[in-house]
């Protein structure tokens, strides 16, 4: 690994930003250990998603290894680089090699980024999860970082296809991303059902605090694809994403978010709490 290529890319995506005059804000930077073993298991609303992150991250001096689809190693001129900064391509159909590989990474006390849905949510709600990073998390003793983020799916994400094709970029300037670390989870020998539940609460009660800011609200009589359904905006609900969305069969279906069982914690809480505080 070479972090002079990734300090090289973490320039270019912030030139990137500068360019579109994206304002990156970040809360909850002191719950991402400067040192050892952690596992940034984050929601993933947008194909940008893993640049914000990472250069939130690099504050803390930490350079997050990221579990991606395999196919971006496909993509001609990324193999190599990609390689360099130490990423970790996944085969959905054989993923046994990126999990032993991201092992290795947390014992050897590097920071492991990780989308546990596995794809981008339709719904822009915390979907199934994977229950590999719960997993990592019992055999490494690695603590989990719940990290959510906003307003990068307004730049390039997934949508409704028209006539079989997706919505494109949308590169207008003057965009908000905001990222929020929660909280870190200890699970120790934690069931991995009963810890996926809860980092899929925790998750939820982080992304909507973020989509409840203010900045972040449609404008009146606005159709915004772009915003979740349950919170007014006109994104798939959780029924239609269910159609789009690309599921892994062994992701667990979820108990948490706005189709959730009564008696959980009031979404957003969490990240509300982050916000107060930074």
């Amino acid at each position: 690994m070479d972090e002079g290529w990734y300090r090289t890319a973490l320039g270019l995506g912030r030139l990137a930003l500068r360019a579109l005059d994206v304002t990156l804000e970040t809360r909850g930077l002191e719950h991402v250990p400067a040192t050892g073993p952690v596992i940034l298991a984050a929601t993933h609303v947008s194909y940008l998603d893993s640049l914000p992150i990472c250069l939130a991250a690099r504050e803390r001096g930490r350079f997050p290894r990221f579990l991606s689809r395999h196919d971006v190693w496909q993509t001609p001129g990324l193999a190599y680089p990609m390689d360099r900064m130490g990423h970790i391509p996944v085969d959905r159909d054989a993923p046994a090699a990126a999990y032993l590989r991201a092992r290795r990474m947390l014992r050897e006390g590097e920071a492991v980024g990780i989308f546990p849905e596995a794809g981008i949510s339709y719904s822009f709600t915390v979907r199934s999860l994977m229950r590999g990073t719960v997993a990592l998390a019992r055999e490494t003793g690695a603590v989990i970082v719940p990290t959510a983020l906003w307003g990068s799916q307004r730049i390039y994400s997934v949508g409704r296809p028209v006539d079989g094709v997706e919505p494109g970029p949308d590169l207008t300037r003057g965009r908000r991303i905001d990222v929020c670390f929660g909280e870190p989870i200890t699970l120790g020998a934690a069931d991995l059902v009963a810890g996926t539940t809860e980092l899929g609460l925790r998750l939820t009660e982080l992304l909507e605090g973020l989509q409840e800011l203010p900045h972040h609200q449609p404008r009146a009589g606005e159709h915004a694809p772009w915003h979740p359904a349950h919170l007014g905006g006109h994104a798939p609900d959780r029924e239609e994403a269910l159609v789009l969305d690309q599921l892994p069969r062994s992701a667990l279906s979820p108990s948490w978010g706005p189709s959730g069982p009564p008696g959980l914690p009031v979404p957003g809480e969490l990240a509300r709490a982050a916000t107060a505080a930074g």
